[in-house]
């Protein structure tokens, strides 16, 4: 099956012309690599001659959910070294005897562990890093583990913290050694980034403090107020690498990632697999996956279809209005993965372009 590139380019190019994003790097692709990709728009609107490009380093937020903290449980699960639907209690002394001792990683993975629905981090627990972590692990739950589907952070920054219980090493450095350099994704890594690297990077929001917009740097409070590297937020990487990584995945014959891309939730909506969703506007026949970030940023994975898609903005420069990237997601997603039979997802597209 082949990809309407000139429609692609034309969508995403239209975002940049109704300022939903300054710019987008793209990839389409299935097992053996990439098949499309591409760039529209510019870096940063106050430099109009710097174009977005192939290596532009993009900070994508909650995707490090999926690149950090669900791929590296994942090869813990693999080694034998986490029951998913042990109690946290039953080995983690960390939370024995606390609300979240009673709680399972497969109900974090799946957002149904009954957490506190916001971060509030420094609002409740100040600004040290033990004493946040000690607060986070002894909250009190929110409602019952299981009783319902509700996205949260903080489902992922205990997971984060869960893998460095269970290996003894940092987030940053379990995800490189484990994830990153055995698929060579050489340039993905937590920030704040060098210099020589920050320059790359597609800018976000406007900083109060600075005056400036964000560079290099986290957009998302949590992860700076953990030094840059948690389970939330705060991966910086390029679209070759995340295309090495869902390359893998579609290859992948672990136990690991078919379970997690098979609904764990029962009959709660929205229906969830391990961190990952089905796609919004999909049938559950098409079998087609999704993770986004906050900044603008967004992977799908097919393995029914053996594709994937990558769809990398730094919305967050103009607004934190969502609908208007929504939508150009979503017809973005039909162009990726089109309808076989043809038209269903061309009306779809037609329809979902920002008037």
């Amino acid at each position: 099956m082949t990809y309407d590139i000139d429609r692609i380019e034309a969508l995403l190019g239209e975002g940049v012309r109704d300022k939903v994003y300054p710019g987008a790097v793209w990839a389409v692709g299935d097992a053996t690599g990439a098949r499309a990709q591409g760039a529209v728009g510019v870096l940063d609107p106050h430099e109009p001659d710097v174009p977005m490009c192939a290596d532009t380093v993009f900070d994508v937020a909650s995707l490090t959910k999926i690149l950090a903290v669900w791929s590296s449980l994942g090869a813990l699960w693999e080694d034998g070294a986490l029951d998913l639907d042990q109690p946290l209690g039953g080995f983690w002394p960390e939370v024995t005897g606390r609300s979240l001792g009673a709680v399972t990683a497969r109900q974090l993975l799946t957002h149904t562990a009954g957490l506190p629905l916001r971060a509030q981090l420094r609002n409740l627990y100040g600004t040290d890093e033990d004493d946040i972590r000690r607060g986070v692990l002894h909250e009190q739950l929110h409602r019952r583990p299981g009783e319902a589907v509700e996205y949260t952070d903080r489902a992922a920054l205990i997971l984060g913290y869960l893998a460095e219980h269970l290996t003894g090493q940092p987030l940053d450095q379990l995800a490189n050694a484990r994830v990153w350099q055995p698929l060579g994704m050489n340039s993905t890594r937590f920030g704040p980034l060098p210099d020589e690297i920050a320059v790359r990077c597609a800018p976000t929001e406007l900083d109060p403090d600075t005056d400036t917009h964000l560079k290099g740097v986290a957009h998302d409070f949590s992860t700076r107020l953990l030094g840059g590297v948690c389970g939330i937020a705060g991966t910086f990487t390029v679209v070759d690498d995340l295309a090495m990584f869902l390359r893998h995945l579609l290859t992948d014959t672990s136990a690991w990632t078919a379970n997690s891309l098979t609904v764990q939730t029962g009959t709660l909506e929205p229906a969830r697999g391990l961190f990952w969703h089905p796609a919004p506007g999909t049938a559950p026949g098409e079998d087609v996956w999704v993770h986004y970030g906050f900044t603008g940023t967004g992977m799908w994975l097919a393995p029914r279809q053996q594709r994937w898609a990558v769809l990398l903005t730094n919305k967050l420069y103009y607004t934190r209005d969502r609908q208007p990237l929504t939508e150009i997601r979503n017809a973005f997603r039909g162009l990726a993965f089109p309808d076989p039979s043809g038209g269903h997802h061309r009306a779809r597209i037609s329809s979902a372009r920002p008037a």
